[in-house]
C-alpha cells in the first residue's frame, strides 16, 4: 500500500469480482475524475447518462477513450451505475460497470478506464478510502475483511454484527463518557478559583469504576471473538482404529477421511476448517500413533501427528473403550500431557458395550473428558458444548453484542482499561485533577486507536497492514 494517504486524490479502478469465467463481472472506478472517465468510456443506449442519473442503471457500450489506438471501439456492452459523492461506499464519485464475465472481457473494460486516466487500485484501496472518508470505522473495516474471508457460519455472524456497528457504537459511547469527565476536570484545572466542575468527586470515582467494568466486559469478549475469527488449532489423536477418522468425518460433515478396520489406514494429516459449538476449529485428523509402525510411510505419518501436538490449542484424545490402551495408549497420554494445548479425553466406541477397565482408568486421568457413541444422537452436541465452554466466555452473543475480534483491538482496549485504572487510582490517592486528566486523555487516545476515529489515532503502518489483506477491487 502507498505511504500514508498520499494517493487518495487519484482516481482508481479495478475488477471487483473474482478472476475467471462467470455470468457477469464488476469493474469499480472511484475518485475525482470519475465523471470525466465515465463520459470518455461509456456510451449510453438512450439519452440518459449514468452521471446525470445517479444510482440508476444505464445500459450502453463501454468503448476505448479518445486519443487511444482503438478509440471508439466497443470493449463490451454493460450496465453502468454512477454513485455521486458523498453517497457512495468510498465517499467519492464512483462508477460501477457490470459487464459480461470472463478474464479477457473484464480486462478489456478495465483497460478502457486505465487508458482514460484511472490507475490500477491496490489491495483494499476502495475500503481504505471509505475509512478515510469516515464512512466506516477501522473495526468495521476489519469486520468486512472477516466477512470476505469467512469460512464458517460463525464467522459470518460475527462479521455481520461488526459491520452493523455494534462494537463501533460501544466505543463511541465509552469515548463520550470519558470526554464528559475530561471536560469537567479541564474546567477545574483552568478555573480553580471559580469551582466550575459540576460533577462531585465521588461521582467521578463511581463513573470511572463503571467505565473500567465496561472495558473489562468488552475485553472478555476477546476470548469468544478470537475463537470465532482466528479459530482454534485442533488435533485429533489416538491409537490406530480408535475412531479418529470417524469423529473427523462427523465434525466436518463430509466423508473426507477413509474409515476401515485396517490399522494404519490414515497415513497423513487431513485438515479442515469447521464451525463447531459456535466457534471455529482448524481441525486436523492424524495417523494412529503406535510404537511399532508398519512401514516408513506410516512412521512419517506418526511423526507428523506428534508434531501437530506442539502447536495445537485443543487436543481431542480418543481412547478406545473396547480395547486395552497398552504401551501405545500410555505413549500418547505422555505426549498429550506435555503438549501446551488443552486436552479433551474422549472415550470412544461406547456403543460396543461396557468399557474395559484399563481404558476407563486412562480416560479418568484427564480432568476434561466425555464419551462418544455412534448409537447416541446427542454425542456430537455434547462434545460441541464442551469445546465451546473451553474457548468462549459463555455470555457473549456474537450476533448481538459488541465483540473484540482482533489482537489489535484487544491490545488497544486493554491499554484503555489500564489508563482508566490509573485515573481512578490517582483520584483515590488524592492527586490533583491534572494527573487524572492525563490518564483519561490516554484512555480516550487508546479507544480511538481501537476504532480508528480521530486524526493520528492509528499509525499509517497499522492501516497499511490491515488493508493490504483485502483483495484488489475491495
Amino acid at each position: 500500500m502507498t505511504d500514508s494517504f498520499d494517493k487518495l486524490t487519484d482516481t482508481i479502478a479495478a475488477v471487483s469480482t473474482p478472476r475467471g469465467k462467470g455470468g457477469v463481472a464488476l469493474i469499480r472506478i472511484s475518485g475525482p475524475d470519475c465523471r470525466e472517465i465515465s463520459r470518455k468510456i461509456f456510451v449510453p443506449a438512450g439519452k440518459t447518462r449514468p452521471e446525470s442519473a445517479p444510482r440508476t442503471s444505464v445500459f450502453g457500450r463501454v468503448v476505448f477513450p479518445p486519443g487511444t489506438a482503438d478509440a471508439g471501439e466497443t470493449a463490451d456492452t454493460a450496465l453502468a451505475v454512477f454513485y455521486e459523492s458523498p453517497r457512495s461506499f468510498t465517499g467519492e464519485d464512483t462508477l460501477e460497470i457490470c459487464c459480461h464475465g470472463g478474464v479477457l472481457v473484464s480486462a478489456a473494460v478495465l483497460r478502457t478506464a486505465l487508458l482514460a486516466g484511472a490507475r490500477q487500485a491496490e489491495a483494499g484501496e476502495f475500503t481504505r478510502r471509505a475509512f478515510a472518508a469516515g464512512k466506516i470505522s477501522l473495526d468495521e473495516a476489519e469486520s468486512l475483511g472477516l466477512l470476505l474471508d469467512a469460512g464458517t457460519d460463525a464467522q459470518l455472524k460475527l462479521s455481520r454484527a461488526g459491520l452493523s456497528g455494534t462494537l463501533s457504537r460501544e466505543c463511541v459511547s465509552l469515548r463520550e463518557e470519558i470526554t464528559g469527565l475530561l471536560a469537567d476536570l479541564y474546567a477545574r484545572i483552568d478555573f480553580p478559583e471559580e469551582d466550575l466542575g459540576s460533577i462531585p468527586e465521588e461521582e467521578i470515582k463511581t463513573r470511572l469504576q463503571d467505565l473500567i467494568g465496561r472495558t473489562e466486559r468488552l475485553s472478555a469478549s476477546w476470548k469468544t471473538g478470537r475463537a470465532i475469527a482466528e479459530g482454534i488449532e485442533t488435533v485429533i489423536v489416538g491409537k490406530t482404529n480408535s475412531g479418529k477418522s470417524t469423529l473427523y468425518n462427523a465434525m466436518t460433515g463430509e466423508e473426507s477421511a477413509i474409515v476401515t478396520d485396517v490399522a494404519g489406514t490414515t497415513r497423513d494429516v487431513l485438515t479442515s476448517t469447521v464451525s463447531f459449538g459456535g466457534i471455529t476449529l482448524r481441525l486436523s485428523d492424524t495417523a494412529g500413533i503406535r510404537a511399532s509402525a508398519g512401514d516408513g510411510i506410516e512412521r512419517i505419518g506418526i511423526d507428523r501427528a506428534l508434531g501437530r501436538l506442539s502447536s495445537a490449542e485443543l487436543v481431542l484424545f480418543l481412547i478406545d473403550s473396547a480395547s486395552d490402551p497398552g504401551e501405545d495408549g500410555e505413549l500418547i497420554a505422555r505426549q498429550v500431557a506435555d503438549a501446551p494445548g488443552r486436552t479433551v479425553a474422549i472415550l470412544s466406541r461406547c456403543d460396543l458395550g461396557p468399557a474395559r477397565e484399563s481404558a476407563r482408568e486412562l480416560w479418568e486421568r484427564f480432568p476434561i473428558r466425555t464419551k462418544i457413541s455412534s448409537s447416541d444422537p446427542d454425542t456430537l452436541s455434547r462434545l460441541a458444548k464442551l469445546v465451546s465452554s473451553l474457548f468462549t466466555d459463555g455470555e457473549t452473543d456474537p450476533g448481538r453484542d459488541p465483540v473484540i475480534s482482533t489482537a489489535r483491538q484487544f491490545t488497544a482496549l486493554e491499554e484503555c482499561r489500564e489508563a482508566l485504572e490509573d485515573a481512578a487510582g490517582a483520584l483515590g490517592d488524592g492527586f490533583c485533577a491534572d494527573v487524572c486528566s492525563v490518564c483519561l486523555e490516554e484512555a480516550a487516545e487508546r479507544l480511538s486507536a481501537l476504532d480508528g476515529r480521530g486524526a493520528g489515532a492509528v499509525s499509517a503502518d497499522v492501516i497499511d497492514t490491515i488493508f493490504s489483506k483485502f483483495c484488489v477491487g475491495k
